[in-house]
């Protein structure tokens, strides 16, 4: 076993943090997703208190952040593959809502979708870091890893 050098220990500590912070992320959606289920099975509705009348675009951003941190989820096997998925959908998720709801237009309150998905888009940043330093010149990664996630 060779000893570990302050590199390899601030790319643990980047690991670590990114884990920590998405498994927070995907506790946080499977308690959302089981009391839609819930709400559903009980009431017949997914959301009772929802308003009529909103389109298919205000469905968009929930949807491209659940897609993020489903990414999120991958990452902790495929760190690259999932960072990515995380990063990309969340920029799609930005593009949408400066369409929808410019940040110039009541700051107050639409400051908060953009906080959100910076929230869920660092992990993945950091996903990719650890992926990006785990990598040999050659190619593979020091897992065994090939580029695209798939062993050797």
């Amino acid at each position: 076993m060779k000893p570990q050098n302050r590199e390899d220990r601030s790319v643990q500590r980047l690991r670590r943090i990114a884990r920590v912070w998405s498994a927070v992320l995907v506790i946080y959606a499977l308690l959302a997703l089981g009391q839609a289920l819930w709400n559903l099975a009980t009431v017949g509705v997914v959301d009772p208190h929802a308003v009529a009348g909103y389109g298919p675009e205000e469905a968009l951003p929930p949807i491209l952040m659940l897609l993020s941190i489903l990414g999120l989820a991958l990452a902790w096997r495929w760190e690259g593959w999932g960072g990515a998925i995380a990063v990309l959908f969340q920029l799609a998720n930005l593009l949408v809502l400066f369409v929808e709801r410019p940040i110039s237009q009541g700051f107050a309150r639409a400051v908060v979708p953009y906080a959100i998905s910076l929230a869920i888009a660092i992990p993945g940043v950091l996903f990719l870091v650890c992926w990006w330093h785990g990598r040999d010149p050659s190619g593979q990664d020091h897992s065994g890893n090939m580029p695209g996630g798939v062993r050797a």
